[in-house]
C-alpha cells in the first residue's frame, strides 16, 4: 500500500509539473511581450504595463473562489474549468492584438489572470497527497516545471512576433491559446481525492481571522507577497527599460528567458535545501539575492547588467516563494487548507498587481533606476518579518519546522 501511495505522489507531481510548464510558458510569453504590445496600442504609454496589472487583478479575483470551488468539485475538475477560462482569455487577447484594441487585449489577459488564480494552486495540489517528509520537495518540483517554460515562453513570443507579418505578436498570442488548451488535456490525468474529504470536522476548524493572525501566516504571506512583488516590479519594467536603452526584442526575450529559467531551475534543489538548512535560512538567502539583483541593475543599462540582475532576481524569487509556500503549510490543519491557501494567494497577488501597475507608471515618469530603488524597502521589510518570526520562536511563542 505504501508503494502505491509513493507512486501516486510521483504521478501527481509529474502531471502538475507538466501543467506548470504549460502555465509558465504562457506567463513567460505574456511577460516578454505584453508590455511592448501595450506600448504600441495603449492610448497612453504610461499604461503600457496595465495589461499585466489587469492579468494580476484577474488572479486576485480568482484566488479565493478557485480553491473553494475545488473543495466542492475536486482539484481536477477545478483545474480543467480554469484552463477553459484561460482559453477564452487567450482568444480575446488574439482579437485585441489583431484589431489593435487595447481594451479587448486587457480583457483577454484578465481571463488569463482568472486562469492563473486556478493554476497557482498546482503547488498546493501536489502537497495535498504528499507525505510530510515529501511535501516541501513536491512543492519545489512542481515549481521546477517552469524550467522548460523558461525557454518555451520567450522563444514562442519571439518566434510568434513576426509569424504573421501583417500584425506583430498575433502569432505569439495564438501560441498562448494553445498552452491553455493543452493544460485542460494534461490535467485530466490528475488523481487527487476530492479535497472536500477533509479529516477535520467543521466545528474543529478555526476562523480565517484566527488563522491569519498567526505569526507563521503573517511571515509566510509577507515573504511570498513582497518577494513576488519585487520580482514583478522589476520583470514587468525590464522589457520597457531595455526598449528605451535601444536593445532589440531578441535581446529582451533572451534576458526574460534566462530570468524565468532562474526562477524555476532551483526548484530541483530548493526543497532539499529547506530540509537541510531550514526554511527561514533559505528565505533569507533569497532576499539577499534580490538585493544583489537590485544593486546590479543600478550599475548600468548594458546586456550584462540586465541579464545578471534578472537572473539573480529569478533565483531570489524561487527561494522566497518556495520558502513562503512551505512555511504556510505550518499555519493550517487539513480541514483549513483551502481557505488558508486562498487567503494567502489573495494577499500575494493583490500586492503583486499593485506593484505591477506601479512599475509602468514609475518607468514612464521616473525611469528604471527609481523602479529598482523603490524595491529596496520591500526586501528590507521582508527580512524584518523573518527575523521577527525567529524571535517569536526563540521566545517559545511559535513553532515551525526547520
Amino acid at each position: 500500500m505504501e508503494n502505491s501511495v509513493s507512486f501516486l505522489e510521483k504521478k501527481n507531481v509529474f502531471v502538475l509539473a507538466i501543467c506548470q510548464v504549460l502555465f509558465n510558458t504562457g506567463q513567460g510569453l505574456i511577460f516578454a511581450s505584453a508590455p511592448l504590445v501595450g506600448l504600441a496600442i495603449a492610448p497612453d504609454q504610461s499604461l503600457a504595463t496595465l495589461p499585466i496589472s489587469v492579468l494580476l487583478v484577474g488572479t486576485v479575483i480568482a484566488t479565493l473562489p478557485a480553491p473553494l470551488l475545488m473543495r466542492r468539485i475536486g482539484r481536477k475538475a477545478g483545474f480543467i474549468i480554469g484552463s477553459l477560462i484561460g482559453t477564452t482569455g487567450g482568444g480575446l487577447s488574439i482579437l485585441g492584438v489583431a484589431y489593435s484594441h487595447f481594451g479587448l487585449f486587457c480583457l483577454g489577459l484578465f481571463g488569463m489572470g482568472l486562469f492563473a488564480g486556478f493554476a497557482h494552486n498546482y503547488r498546493y495540489a501536489a502537497a495535498d497527497t504528499a507525505s510530510p517528509s515529501f511535501r516541501s520537495r513536491a512543492i519545489s518540483l512542481v515549481l521546477a516545471g517552469g524550467v522548460l517554460a523558461a525557454f518555451f515562453g520567450p522563444n514562442l513570443a519571439r518566434f510568434g512576433r513576426l509569424l504573421i507579418e501583417e500584425t506583430q505578436f498575433l502569432g505569439t498570442y495564438s501560441f498562448l491559446l494553445a498552452t491553455t488548451l493543452l493544460s485542460a488535456l494534461v490535467v485530466s490525468f490528475l488523481n487527487i481525492p476530492n479535497v472536500s474529504e477533509d479529516t477535520g470536522k467543521p466545528e474543529s476548524q478555526r476562523s480565517i481571522f484566527t488563522i491569519i493572525r498567526q505569526p507563521i501566516f503573517v511571515t509566510a504571506t509577507l515573504v511570498a507577497s513582497l518577494g513576488y512583488a519585487v520580482m514583478a516590479l522589476l520583470m514587468t519594467a525590464a522589457p520597457i527599460a531595455m526598449h528605451g536603452a535601444h536593445h532589440d526584442f531578441s535581446n529582451t526575450a533572451f534576458v526574460i528567458e534566462w530570468h524565468i529559467f532562474a526562477m524555476f531551475a532551483p526548484g530541483f534543489v530548493t526543497g532539499s535545501l529547506i530540509k537541510r538548512f531550514g526554511v527561514i535560512n533559505v528565505i533569507n538567502s533569497g532576499l539577499l539575492l534580490l538585493l544583489c539583483a537590485i544593486f546590479i541593475a543600478l550599475t548600468g543599462f548594458g546586456m550584462f547588467e540586465f541579464w545578471t540582475s534578472l537572473f539573480l532576481l529569478g533565483i531570489g524569487w524561487n527561494f522566497t516563494f518556495t520558502g513562503g509556500s512551505t512555511l504556510l503549510t505550518e499555519a493550517y490543519q487539513p480541514a483549513e487548507r483551502n481557505i488558508t491557501q486562498g487567503a494567502n494567494n489573495f494577499f500575494v497577488f493583490s500586492l503583486v498587481a499593485l506593484f505591477s501597475l506601479s512599475s509602468g507608471v514609475l518607468m514612464h515618469f521616473f525611469g528604471w533606476q527609481i523602479v529598482n530603488i523603490g524595491a529596496i524597502p520591500l526586501v528590507l521589510l521582508t527580512l524584518a518579518s523573518t527575523f521577527w518570526l525567529s524571535r517569536q520562536r526563540s521566545r517559545g511563542l511559535v513553532e515551525f519546522a526547520q
